[in-house]
């Protein structure tokens, strides 16, 4: 088995300031990568901004003999993003691997979720995800390697009552991925998405406390840097880590039910009588872009 190793590889982690971005760092950084730390420094709801927290944990790095420097841009707006890609080049000249971490909360139920509320979320992990990309992409293309670890959520693959607007930025990310994994094929950038569950300030009252005592990050970080590794050469693959569990889950779809030949419309009660079949996911595909699909509904009218 061959040892993951990162030597000369630099690494940007945001939200490294505390919980899995720190963890995530802190293990880049035990196995030789330059780390840049990403933290606001603000509160689980978004608010407020301090340097402390990413100071802390490169003192941490570099106290273990690694080399890190600290970023403090807001990753919501495009001048942040292109300022974290721009500390890393400044300090160590390129860019090789992503870890899109930073994340808030500001969780109500949907009747009661007030445009600001909705709008924050969207734009620290969906537009944030966006704006710190970007560039680094860019510099990843340049440089023909890259390796891209976006954060998605349980709350968005499957649901959570109350976290309307996070869920959506969520699953919002797996859709900016599944196009990023085709553009940069060629370039050899994976993107790849981690579902984590894991004892984190965004998590501590939204896991029950015996849970949460046992979901410690250390346990989803190995999946992380696996997927940050040369070795791995999967792309848009969206991977559940927590307690030592990890799986995959995926958007699969279902055999169906041909109710046309390509001329007839079929009608609302057809559609009813068949709605079993339809809704059945037994024997369910997996489709690596659009098009694949389309060629198989394609292949199914011939």
């Amino acid at each position: 088995m061959s040892k993951i190793d990162f030597t000369g590889r630099v690494a940007i982690v945001t939200g490294a300031g505390a919980g899995l971005g720190r963890n995530h760092a802190l293990e880049l950084a035990k196995r030789g990568a330059k780390v840049v730390v990403n933290d606001l420094g603000g509160a689980r709801d978004g608010t407020g901004s301090s340097d402390s927290a990413a100071n802390k944990v490169v003192e941490e790095i570099k106290a273990l003999g690694g080399e890190a420097v600290p970023n403090y841009d807001n990753v919501a707006t495009v001048e942040g993003g292109e300022n974290i890609t721009k500390t890393a080049i400044d300090a160590f000249g390129k860019v090789d691997i992503l870890i899109n971490n930073a994340g808030i909360l500001r969780d109500k139920s949907f009747a009661k979720m007030e445009e600001a509320n909705w709008d924050a979320v969207g734009a620290v992990h969906l537009k944030g995800a966006y704006c710190v990309t970007r560039p680094a992409y860019i510099n990843m293309r340049e440089n023909g390697y890259g390796r891209i670890v976006m954060t998605t959520s349980g709350a968005g693959l499957f649901g959570n009552f109350g976290q309307t607007n996070y869920a959506a930025a969520k699953m919002g990310i797996v859709g900016l991925t599944n196009v990023l994994k085709l553009e940069g094929a060629k370039y050899n950038i994976k993107v790849n998405i981690l579902a984590p569950v894991a004892a984190t300030r965004l998590t501590e009252d939204v896991l029950p406390p015996p849970i949460f005592e046992k979901m410690k990050v250390e346990f989803v970080t190995p999946a992380v840097l696996y997927m940050c590794s040369e070795q791995c050469n999967d792309s848009g693959v969206i991977i559940n880590a927590g307690l030592g569990y990890y799986s995959r889950s995926a958007m699969l779809t279902g055999p169906g039910a041909i109710l046309s030949d390509g001329k007839k419309i079929p009608t609302p009660e057809e559609v009813m009588e068949n709605w079993d079949k339809i809704t059945s996911l037994e024997g369910p595909k997996y489709f690596d872009q659009l098009n694949e699909m389309f060629g198989e509904i394609g292949s199914l009218l011939q």
